[in-house]
């Protein structure tokens, strides 16, 4: 079984920095397909950013060119650098897994795999 995990989420100031982590564990094997995703109460989940087995990523409008994803250790730890927050970034954030489909980049739809999540918030 595949378990994820976050941190480093806390409280932050417009235009300040988090960096989340997401530590996956149990049984794993190369090539997951991984994403960050965030809710906040009364809005729908939204899909932050994913990172596939060939290392592309993909990043939703709001957050281009403030957060990047990346990994190390083989895909077993996850980040989110989070630069420029703004209160609208206020959210519980949460990594997930799927598994890859090809070698071409192309992931699975489902996101089989959860972490527990980790609370932003972006105040002054």
């Amino acid at each position: 079984q595949v378990q994820l995990g976050e941190s480093g989420g806390g409280s932050v100031q417009p235009g300040g920095s988090l960096r989340l982590s997401c530590v996956v564990s149990g049984y794993t094997y190369s090539g997951y397909c991984m994403g960050w995703f965030r809710q906040a109460p009364g809005k729908e989940r939204e899909e932050v950013a994913t990172i596939n087995n060939l290392h592309e990523t993909t990043y939703a409008d709001s957050v281009k060119g403030r957060f990047s994803i990346s990994e190390e250790n083989g895909g077993d730890i996850l980040y989110l650098q989070m630069n420029s927050l703004k209160p609208e970034d206020t959210a519980i954030y949460y990594c997930a897994a799927r598994e890859f489909y090809d070698y071409t980049g192309h992931c699975l739809d489902d996101w089989k795999y959860w972490g527990q999540g980790t609370q932003v918030t972006v105040s002054s």
